[in-house]
Formats: C-alpha cells, structure tokens, sequence
C-alpha cells in the first residue's frame, strides 16, 4: 500500500523551496558523487557505440556502430560504471540513461555525454529521476558555455545543485517512478514482439513465398525468380498512392510529425500539434511515412499513423514521402512493404544530391515492380495482421497515458511537494 502526504515545511534553496528535512548539496560534492572523466580500459572484440543521437529521452533508439578500441571515433571515450547516469551536455538536448548491466558491459559512450557515478545505488536511482525534470534542465542549461558548441563541461557541473532526502525516501521515490517506467518498457517490448511477428509474416507470404510452398510455380522474367501461379508483377502503384493529395486549412491545427518523432525500430512514433502554414507533407490515418533523406532513410525511420482515424487528417516534415494504400485493407500491407530491405534498398539506391543531404527519388518507389497476390490472400494477410497492429496501438496508448501520470507525479516527488512516506 502507497503512502503519500503533501509536505508543508520548506526551506529557500537556490533551485526553489525544499523540505526542510532534505540535504541540499552539488554534484562536487563527494560524499555523494563523482564526475566520470574521459578515457576507457582497453577491450577485446567489438563494443556498440553510443552517440546522444542514439537517445530519445531515456531510451536508446539505435546503435551508432560496432567498435574495437584500437579503431574507434575520438568521441567514444566514456566508460559507463556501476551506479552511474549519464545525460547529455548540450544545451536544449533532454536525454538520459542509467547504466544497467547492458550498458555498463556491452557499450562506450560518446563524451556527449556527462557521467556521475553515486556512492549509494539509492542516490542513483534518484538521480536518474531528479535529472529528468524540465526544472533540472533549464537550471544546467544556465551552466553551459562554449563559443562554438554549447556544452556543460565536468568542472561547471560540480556547481550543479541537487537535493537529497534521507536515503530510505529517495529509495521509496525511485520505486514509485520505475513502477511507471517498467510497465511502459514492458509494452514497448511487447510491441517490438508484435510487430517482428507482423514483418515476419509478411516476409513468409510475399518475399519467400513460404506460406505458399505447395502451390504451383512459374518463373517470371520481370522478376527473375520464380512466383506463385495466379500472381501477378506490376508497380507499387498498382496499390500505393505516394503523397496524396489532401487539403489542409491554413491555421488550423493538425497532429504534425517530425523526422526525430520517428524510431528506427519500431512503427508507432512520438507527434505534437501544430498550425498548418501551407507547408509539409500531408497524410490521413493508416498511412506509412517513410524517410526520403540521409541518413535516416538509411536507419529505416519509417511510421504508420497510428494516432488518427482513416478520415482524419495531419501533415509532418516535408523529408518524409507518404505512402496511401488504394484499399483500407492494404494500409498494414504497404507498411510492412515499406519496412523490408529489399524496398529500402530501392529507395537507398535512387538516393541523389549534395553529400550529407541526398534524398531518394519517389519515381524508384513508384515504377517498382513487386508480386501481387489475388485479392483474397491479400485481404486473409490484413485479416491475420491488423489484431497486432491494433495491439500495438492499444499498447501505445497506454504508453501514453503512464507517461502523463509519471510526468506529473515526477517533480512532485524529487523536489519534495508530495512525500512518499510507506510503500
């Protein structure tokens, strides 16, 4: 049973009002904590490499690559250790990890990141909390400098105030949180599951055939390769309307997706609201955004629209292409489609311009050529896949809904408003 009360005696701290009872201190203090410096042991084989744009809030979205020591990028020269956590020293850049088992064997992190290593794991469950809150990053944003790149450098971070409650209570605060962020792990995890399991259908019935082992063959010249009979090849257009045409009112409001709202491995993404300008690429509910420019087509930034009705409308970026299936039955169909490699590489391949900013050609996409299946089997696929795709979202939303209460609950506690006296 949960036992909360709302703290009444506080005292002026230079962050705001605190319970009287907490220790005010700073991350110099070394009774508490100590500032990770640069440098790594010496490893065998391969390690992944964690840049900051490897995290999204405090989850990690991608791997930026496999190293050995001997041959790794100058920035890879952070060693994460036990009870530490870690967030990133730019300015205006919100991330954040703890290092786990995983992250303190498996990966070296890049010195975009600062390190403080705890005395107490208690301390560091808390901290991992405190760092989280918006009041916490303005506050170390006030601390960076630097002409060039603005960065919180080790010896402007151990002027960085923090408080600390009694070591049972920062326990209990802790707790209570990872209540939250555990449930939403195990939907996210749970919808990685689903939708492997939807690619992997997808790849049985279209790309290997494999569903339809003991249906009769013939070999198609278009294609090059053999093909169930009763198929047939013809372009992605055939069931693929890229950038639709659909009207928005200027200054109206619309869910609106970024290119950073998008994952790399997974089909739902992050969106905000915006007022439509006349600008940006324009989609309906069940639509497929698919990255068009470097390097995030080559990371496989690719959304289903998840977060509307198939009549309700949105727009995002102008770096995405938009895929609209012909037929609502499709739509699961045209992302997955979207997903596998061998459209990718198309899309990869037709990529042109400037070093750094090539964009794929949507004519690659368009006069692509694929098997299509009679409308039956298509119409079993949808019927197979949808209840996962509906799974993920349910999950999403759920998502959603503990990130709100975890949000709210956040500063609450780890700046003392709200006790959490028995757990």
């Amino acid at each position: 049973m949960l036992k909360f009360r709302w703290e009444t005696e506080f005292k002026e701290t230079e962050i705001g009002e605190m319970p009287k009872d907490w220790e005010i201190t700073n991350l110099g203090d070394n009774k508490h904590f100590e500032i990770i410096p640069s440098g790594i042991k010496k490893f065998e084989g391969f390690k992944e490499y964690l840049s900051t744009s490897s995290v999204v809030g405090n989850e990690i979205v991608k791997v930026e690559e496999l190293i050995t020591y001997d041959k790794r990028p100058s920035r890879a020269n952070m060693q994460p250790v036990e009870n530490s956590v870690w967030l990133a020293r730019m300015i205006n850049s919100y991330k954040f990890l703890k290092a786990k088992r995983d992250l303190i064997e498996n990966k070296i992190l890049s010195t975009g990141f600062l390190g403080i290593k705890t005395k107490r794991k208690e301390t560091c469950d808390y901290l991992f909390y405190y760092i989280q809150t918006k009041e916490f990053q303005e506050y170390k944003d006030a601390y960076v400098t630097g002409a060039v790149q603005e960065s919180l450098t080790n010896e402007n971070a151990i002027e960085l105030v923090v408080p600390l409650p009694p070591l049972p209570e920062q326990s209990r605060i802790a707790t209570v949180l990872s209540w939250f962020d555990d449930l939403i792990e195990n939907k996210r995890r749970q919808n990685e599951i689903l939708e492997k399991t939807a690619m992997a259908i997808f790849k049985s019935w279209f790309i290997d055939f494999e569903a339809f082992k003991d249906s009769k063959f013939v070999y198609n010249e278009e294609l090059g390769r053999e093909i169930p009979k009763g198929w047939e090849v013809d372009k992605t257009t055939r069931l693929i309307k890229y950038n639709p045409p659909i009207k928005l009112t200027v200054g109206e409001i619309y869910p609106f997706v970024e290119m950073e709202d998008v994952k790399t491995n997974s089909m739902v993404c992050e969106l905000s609201f915006k007022e439509y300008t006349g600008s940006g690429v324009k989609y309906y509910g069940g639509d497929t955004l698919m990255a068009r420019i470097t390097p995030s087509l080559e990371n496989g930034k690719t959304a289903f629209v998840w977060f509307i009705s198939e009549q309700e409308k949105g727009f995002g970026s102008t770096e995405f292409f938009v895929l609209h299936s012909k037929e609502p039955f499709l739509k699961e169909f045209v992302y997955l489609l979207a997903r596998s490699e061998e459209f990718r590489e198309i899309a990869i391949n037709s990529m042109s311009g400037t070093s750094g900013r090539q964009r794929a050609d949507i004519n690659a996409l368009k006069n692509y050529k694929i098997p299509i299946p009679p409308s039956h089997i298509l119409h079993s696929f949808h019927s197979l896949v949808e209840p996962l795709f509906q799974k993920i979202i349910l999950n999403q939303k759920q998502i959603m809904t503990l990130r709100k209460i975890r949000d709210t609950l956040l500063p609450l506690l780890v700046f003392g408003k709200l006790r959490v006296e028995g757990i």
